[in-house]
């Protein structure tokens, strides 16, 4: 019962990644056809009724301040990031939730690299975001570890005659 309950946790927390793949990929896509300027104007009209209120406002003014210093080479870096990072994303979850075994240690390989890059990231940005992300991705990483152990293991006991500990996992075929 309690592999029953883990395996549906993974196919849940899969499933939330292929939904932010998809975000991100659309984020990316959104973000390469807007103009740098479309953004600072976007950001100047949302910053500017909390800054009549208080020019002191601390977040409207870091708002203000990075749309303003919002490059061409910035848009673009973020565009094919968010683009490319989805696509892999989508690739692995589609891998995984088919259970086919060589999503899973790349899936792992990928996600130790984005979480790597990920806590650079915090080092330099101090985002709070990057670390709950970061956190979500190390569950994901251990349920993607202990979903591969429970499908080597099946594939094991498969050839030699023996019935799976959890009957309700899919094939790695």
């Amino acid at each position: 019962m309690q592999e029953k309950r883990i395996h549906e946790i993974f196919q849940l927390s899969i499933f939330l990644k292929g939904v932010h793949a998809v975000v991100e990929c659309i984020g990316g896509l959104a973000l390469a056809v807007t103009s740098t300027e479309s953004i600072r104007t976007l950001v100047g009209r949302f910053t500017q009724g909390e800054l009549v209120e208080s020019r002191g406002d601390f977040i409207a003014n870091h708002l203000l301040a990075w749309a303003q210093s919002f490059s061409v080479e910035t848009r673009d870096f973020y565009a094919v990031y968010l683009i490319s990072h989805g696509v892999v994303e989508l690739a692995l979850v589609a891998g995984l939730l088919r259970g086919k075994l060589w999503a899973y240690p790349a899936s792992l390989a990928v996600l130790t690299l984005f979480i790597a890059y990920q806590l650079y990231r915090f080092s330099i940005t101090h985002g709070p975001g990057l670390i709950a992300l970061t956190i979500f991705d190390a569950i994901v990483v251990g349920l993607i570890w202990h979903e591969y152990r429970l499908m080597t293991g099946a594939s094991v006991e498969a050839r030699a005659g023996i019935e799976p500990a959890c009957g309700d996992l899919q094939s790695p075929t």
